[in-house]
Order: structure tokens, then sequence, then C-alpha cells
């Protein structure tokens, strides 16, 4: 398919007979008088009166427990930049789909503007106020495309501020899809994540907190080296901001070319094509290299194959180990609305990665395997969906339409609200929960 057939194919999806992709529809009937004196007055005073009586009330009579806002300015839009509140729309739409296709979770888009300084960046106190008053209405809170450094601060200061969860999924989504496909790899690599060497090139949003995750996933700080738009971070250099200075190191590596060697882990966040096949030839033996620039990646995963790499993976849906963020933020946002979470944490966000991890493993069920096959024919047809499960260096991650992911991420993501305290409802038979969430999306 040519670019111009892609625009207009593109074009011609979000026109249609009715401009844009969601809607809202009544979860109760209202089509004869009784009902509608049910729906809005006078009946409605009565869960209105009940919630007055005790807030807790708003999570059953409401739509609220199961509400997310889709939150941006526009300010870093993926492989688009700073394209404005009106501009991102679309994308925040498209999250709001896949909430609702891959979890059956309502979200409601929300682009916001006059939230920005004189230069036109993200001004983080307008928006944090802005965002803070939307509690009473949703159980969760979805950032997106809110460029660094504002993004940490926004983050940071709701998460403090708000008692629903707060969720930056530029930052915490990417990481945990990352993180379970490196442990993966590993493990069939044979290498421990703590003696591994990284190199992570682009030192924005999803670059620092990927590679704080890591960290929590057992990578060690000394182990890692950052680059951005100017080289490698090291002490000398005076540009950088308080969240990059924590992985700045005392080195004489200047470019990513030097960081490289002897690399054992390459991670892309940043730009096209500046990964040559000489840099991956430079890297240690069974080199993992997962390049993640969308939609045109660092370096294409035949060519780092082709040029060493064991392991390789993009942000692609054309290509074996996409790392796609839908593996990650429905289940999270399932699991914790479903357990009342008041925040998502370390632990739960290390549970999704490690849920995801185990998925690999696991026996696919036929019934599975047929929806598999429908949704991946041309690696259906390469026999990736026969034999005996396990992970393969072409397989280290699950994908996005496999129908076990939402249910076991959630799972093990409400798992974890509770055991660190974070959950406000309890579930006493973990399995069942699993099969009433997937019975639940089966349905939708």
């Amino acid at each position: 398919m040519t670019a111009e057939e892609l625009k207009k194919l593109a074009l011609d999806y979000h026109a249609g007979e009715r401009p844009g992709k969601i809607s809202v529809n009544s979860t109760k009937p209202c089509s004869a008088a009784d009902e509608l004196s049910l729906a809005y007055t006078p009946g409605v005073a009565q869960p209105c009166l009940a919630i007055k009586e005790d807030g807790q009330n708003v999570w059953k009579y409401t739509t609220r427990g199961n509400m997310v806002a889709v939150v941006s300015d526009g300010t870093a839009v993926l492989g688009l930049g700073n394209i404005g509140p009106e501009a991102g729309l679309p994308v925040m739409e498209g999250k709001a789909v896949l909430f609702k296709h891959f979890a059956d979770i309502d979200a409601v888009p929300l682009c916001l503007g006059k939230v920005f300084n004189e230069n036109g960046k993200t001004d983080a106190e307008k928006l944090i106020r802005a965002v803070e008053c939307l509690e009473p209405t949703f159980g969760g809170i979805n950032l997106e495309d809110i460029a660094s450094p504002a993004c940490f601060t926004v983050e940071r200061e709701l998460k403090k501020r708000m008692n629903i969860p707060v969720f930056h999924d530029d930052q915490h989504g990417t990481a945990i899809i990352s993180l379970a496909a490196i442990l993966n790899g590993l493990k069939v690599i044979g290498k421990k994540i703590e003696d591994c060497r990284f190199v992570v090139n682009g030192a924005g949003a999803a670059g620092l907190a990927c590679s704080r995750f890591y960290l929590t996933g057992g990578a060690k700080l000394e182990n890692m080296i950052l680059c951005d738009i100017n080289g490698v971070l090291h002490t000398g250099r005076s540009d950088l901001s308080e969240e990059q200075k924590l992985f700045a190191k005392d080195t004489p590596m200047r470019t990513l070319a030097e960081a490289m060697k002897g690399a054992d882990i390459f991670l892309g966040f940043s730009a096209p094509n500046c990964v040559t096949a000489d840099m991956v030839k430079s890297m240690n033996r069974d080199a993992i290299v997962f390049a993640m620039a969308n939609p045109t990646p660092e370096i294409f995963p035949d060519v780092a194959l082709a040029a060493g790499a064991a392991l390789a993976g993009t942000g692609r849906s054309d290509y074996p180990n996409q790392i796609n963020n839908v593996l990650g933020f429905p289940g999270v946002f399932r699991g914790a609305l479903d357990v009342r979470a008041k925040d998502i944490n370390e632990e739960m966000k290390l549970a999704a990665s490690e849920a995801l991890a185990e998925l690999v493993s696991m026996e696919i069920p036929e019934k599975v395997k047929e929806q598999l096959k429908k949704a991946y024919p041309a690696d259906a047809a390469k026999g990736m969906f026969d034999g005996a499960a396990g992970i393969r260096l072409d397989m280290v991650i699950p994908k996005p339409f496999d129908p076990r992911v939402v249910p076991h991420v959630a799972r093990k993501v409400a798992e974890a609200a509770i055991r660190t305290g974070v959950a406000q409802l309890t579930i006493d038979d973990f399995d069942a929960y699993e099969a009433e969430v997937a019975a639940r999306l089966e349905k939708r």
C-alpha cells in the first residue's frame, strides 16, 4: 500500500457517515414514559440523594467505576510532535476505542487547551489543576501524549492529589511490555538481566520511564547508558533535566555508536534509521534489539538480525515481537478498576509485565488458536501457533488479539493492588475473577 493510498483510507475511515470513531450509548432502556421518569426527572433524584447520603454509592449508581478519562494537551503526539489538542483528538478517540474493545472500559477523550505557557509548551500546573477537577466523574485517568519534562511533574502531582489511578501510558505502557519481552528473551538466550549492559536511545518520557522500570525489573543502574539527540548522557553535560541526571555517567563515551559497543540490549525510543548494521555487529553476542520508533524504527528487525542480533522487535504489527501498548493499558486499568485501586504503583506494573511474560509459556487452547489464526493469518501460515507453547525468539510476548491477555493481566494487577494495600475492594477467588473477565470480554 502506498503512502497516498493509506492516507485516503485513513481519512475516509475517520470521516464516513458519522465523523470520528466513538459515540455514547445508553445502558438502560428509555423508550417509554415510565422509563424516561426513571432515567431523568423525577426518578433520578433517588440515586442523587443516595450518593449525597453516602458518597460510596456513586460506584453503585453511576458509570464512574468503569469510566476512564483519556487526557492530552497534544504536545507530544506519537510521530507527529506538538500538534495541539484539536489535532490530537483522533488519537485520543482511538485510545477510547481500544479501551472499549479490549477491556470493556468506557473511555472519554479529553483534549485540553489553554494549558500552555507563552512558548506553546505545557504549563504543568495549569494542566494539573484542570485534570484534578475531573475526579468525581472518573474511575481512572490515562494521560497521553504530553511532552516531557512537564509530563513527569503532571503525573507525579496528580498521583498525590487524586484518589484514583493516574497512568501516563507513554511512560509506563511501553515499559511494561518491553520488560516482559526482555525477561522472556533473556530466558531463551541464557543471560541474566542484572548482568546485561543496556543502551537506551531516546531520553524523553518513554526512554526515561522504561529505563527506571528496567531497574525495578532487576537491571543495574551502572550497566545502563542513555543517549539523546546530543549523544550520551554524561556527567559533563549541563543541559540535562533532573530525570536525566539519574542516568548520567562519568564516561568518555559520547556517541550512540560508542555506547553500543559490547552492549547486550538496545532499546530505541528515538528516531528512524539512526542505528546501523555495524552498530549491531559491535554489540555483545546474542544481543537484543528493540527498535521502537514509529512508524519507521531505528533499525528494521531483518537488518538487525542479519547483523548478528539474536532477538529483534519493533512497535510495528508487520514484524514479530510487536511492542504494542495495547498489550498493557487495557488489562492494567481493568484490574485497577475492578478492585477500585487508588493508584497504579510499581508492583502493579511489574505484575503486568510478569503476566505478559507468563502467557507466552502457557498452552494455547484450541479456541484461542482459532482466534489467533483468524487475526494473524500470515503468522498462522508460518505455523506460529502450532505445536507446544513456549518462548521462541520470534514470539517473546503475546499477540494483542490473544483474548487471554487482558484477563490475565487484570488478574495479576488486581492481586498486586490488594497485596500492596491500594485496593478498596477485595477478590476471594482470582481464578474465578480471571474467568469472569474473559467471559465479559467474549460477550462484548
